[in-house]
């Protein structure tokens, strides 16, 4: 609207003068023409004579030339009553009729000056441009003048006006018509988009972002669907976390209160039963410990305030270590074996927390074994790194978990059973420490056809140059 109301505005107030000047330049090119065809040879011909009456006659004129007397040599009139040559003409406050006093009109350009004035006629009240100049030959002087009427400006103005209107009121309708439809398909989306993130923010996670718009909005569905995935997985997560740690905890209080009151009620005499019961208590207290340093373990490593102290030290010597301490202990009693293909390799790392790595990798290979099953521990030595697996051939893990094995608490069974020797923090442990050391991890897994976990540690003899 500001756009059509500015070039209205522009074009009403610019048509009068425009019109004006595109006349009086087109009465100085046929005064040049006129002076060209009657003064500029040396014989007229009847032809001359005829294109000049045409050229006025065409151009709504009439003209008048004088000689240096006074005297009219040439006159020509396409204007009737309207022609103010044989009227009374109004030029610097003085009022004559050109072919009665010619002296007055021929003074205004003898010495070289070109009228260009605008009159008003008597007879039709029309604004009309009167034009002269001095016409310079080899033995006269000429004095040509021309008058014409301004064109009919009112009634263009007025056609423009009606023109003007209906077309602004046509763009009008039309860049309305545009605007609905365009910020309809730009809006629907966003309106959508917003109904789905409200229920996203109330905790329903069983939205659809999904639409078909401009590219930009499309990206943006797009990550909104993927944060709510995203954001409905954590909360599965925050739940499972929040029942694990629950019951984990749970679970040896009762324990430890129904023993106590056990002792307090009928083995408090009773030295074999009491002792018995005071095993229970401390095995459920040192669990609660265990859990309470692996939660505060794995916050710290996550957080990158445990320090790590590295060292060099074989890794095939490390292994060998954790494999026979697990012989003697709860592989003793079972009928899965561990198998081993070592190399002799020396790494730069904290013993310690990888050692805890692969203890948990043993543990979980172990826990998800079959009856009889064997569990092989490789190394692979490469010029600069080192990796080490751990392959089963257990229950595996689905694809849809394995991202997620390595989160705080998560479990595959889901069932939230107990291991007085595990926290279920494990891997989500083994996964910090591998982080803090710049590792490479990764595990792969098949359902009922086992699971390999695996690290590869960088082979650098100059950690004491980097200051850890």
């Amino acid at each position: 609207m500001a756009i059509l109301l500015a070039l209205g505005l522009l074009q009403v107030t610019l048509i009068k003068p425009y019109f004006r000047d595109q006349r009086v330049n087109s009465i100085e090119l046929i005064a040049s023409e006129i002076t060209d065809d009657l003064l500029g040879k040396d014989k007229l011909s009847t032809a001359d004579i005829e294109d000049t009456f045409n050229m006025i006659l065409n151009n709504d004129m009439c003209a008048i030339i004088f000689n240096d007397n006074g005297r009219v040599i040439y006159k020509e009139d396409a204007l009737g009553a309207t022609c103010t040559f044989d009227k009374f003409t109004t030029i610097d406050d003085e009022s004559f009729i050109p072919l009665v006093e010619p002296t007055k009109i021929i003074e205004t350009v003898k010495d070289g000056n070109i009228l260009n004035t605008s009159i008003i006629s008597d007879v039709s009240d029309q604004e009309m441009v009167l034009y002269g100049q001095k016409i310079e030959g080899d033995l006269a002087n000429y004095y040509l003048f021309i008058n014409s009427p301004v064109e009919p400006i009112e009634s263009y103005i007025e056609l423009f006006t009606d023109q003007y209107y209906l077309i602004a009121f046509a763009v009008f309708v039309a860049a309305i018509g545009i605007s609905f439809f365009l910020s309809d398909r730009i809006t629907s989306p966003i309106v959508k988009i917003k109904k789905e993130a409200d229920k996203l923010s109330s905790g329903n996670y069983d939205v659809d972002f999904t639409i078909d718009s401009y590219s930009e909005i499309n990206d943006l569905a797009n990550t909104l669907d993927k944060t709510s995935q995203v954001m409905a997985t954590t909360d599965e997560l925050r739940q499972d976390l929040i029942a694990n740690v629950s019951h984990d905890i749970k679970t040896p209080l009762t324990m430890i209160k129904a023993y106590s009151e056990m002792i307090r009620d009928i083995s408090g005499d009773d030295k074999e039963k009491r002792d018995k019961h005071l095993n229970v208590i401390i095995e459920e207290a040192d669990y609660l410990d265990r859990l309470v340093d692996d939660m505060r373990d794995v916050s710290k490593l996550q957080a990158g305030q445990q320090t790590l102290k590295r060292t060099n030290f074989d890794m095939k010597e490390t292994i060998e270590r954790i494999i026979e301490h697990y012989r003697g202990g709860i592989l003793k009693d079972m009928s899965i074996t561990i198998e081993t293909e070592l190399v002799s390799s020396v790494v730069w790392a904290d013993e310690t927390a990888i050692s805890r790595v692969i203890s948990n990798f043993l543990s979980n290979a172990i826990k998800y074994s079959f009856a009889d099953s064997k569990i092989l521990v490789k190394m692979t030595d490469s010029e600069d790194h080192l990796r080490v697996e751990v392959i089963d051939d257990g229950k595996g893990i689905s694809e849809s978990e394995l991202p997620y094995i390595w989160t705080r608490y998560y479990k595959i069974d889901k069932g939230f059973s107990r291991n007085i020797n595990s926290t279920g923090l494990g891997l989500a442990i083994a996964k910090a420490i591998l982080e803090a050391h710049g590792a490479k991890y990764g595990v792969i897994s098949k359902v009922n056809v086992g699971s390999t976990f695996w690290f590869e540690l960088s082979k650098d003899y100059d950690g004491l140059s980097k200051g850890n």
